[in-house]
């Protein structure tokens, strides 16, 4: 039997284009979009930034595990936050029907798009740079990803391009079409 699963999962670094390429990729393969930080700020009533402000990056750590634990899609490409691989009961229950796809940017390239490290939401202690989360998090990236696809210096519709190359390989797992 086919491995078969209908979602397009998304994750990686802040700044690597999750959410760009997740519209993208939305509608070059004819499915929806689900944005779980947009989702997050919607269900809490304010932005990330305050959630750890308030509460501290664990809350909304832990904020971002119970959503996408409780995730209900089918036929979307999901853009995660980038600290969604700390749950691996998160990462489970989103490769249960999703394909796993980590989005590659170099450091140099992150440090470029990312220049509001302290106002932008991250979930990160408040000692920790970019660098620092870059380091912790790319190993639990590669762990969890069934496809890496490397979109770190190329436009956006290069990037799409990439990913859906990357899913048209042979070995890669298969995405359902939007009518099944």
């Amino acid at each position: 039997m086919t491995d078969v699963r209908h979602n397009l999962v998304l994750i990686g670094m802040p700044g690597a284009g999750k959410t760009t390429l997740g519209q993208s990729l939305a509608t070059a393969l004819g499915l929806g979009l689900t944005d779980t930080d947009a989702l997050i700020e919607s269900r809490e009533g304010t932005r990330l930034q305050a959630i750890v402000d308030a509460r501290g990056y664990q809350a909304l750590r832990a904020l971002e595990a119970d959503t996408l634990a409780a995730l209900q899609r089918r036929g979307h490409v999901i853009a995660t936050g980038g600290s969604a691989v700390y749950s691996p009961a998160a990462m489970a229950a989103l490769r249960a029907d999703g394909i796993i796809v980590h989005l590659h940017a170099d450091l140099a390239v992150l440090r470029e798009r990312v220049t509001d490290v302290d106002t932008r939401g991250l979930a990160r202690a408040a000692h920790q740079s970019l660098e620092d989360l870059y380091a912790e998090r790319e190993a639990l990236y590669r762990r969890y990803a069934e496809l890496s696809v490397d979109v770190g210096t190329q436009p956006p519709a290069a990037a799409t391009r990439s990913v859906i190359a990357a899913l048209n390989r042979p070995q890669a797992p298969r995405l359902a079409s939007p009518l099944a």
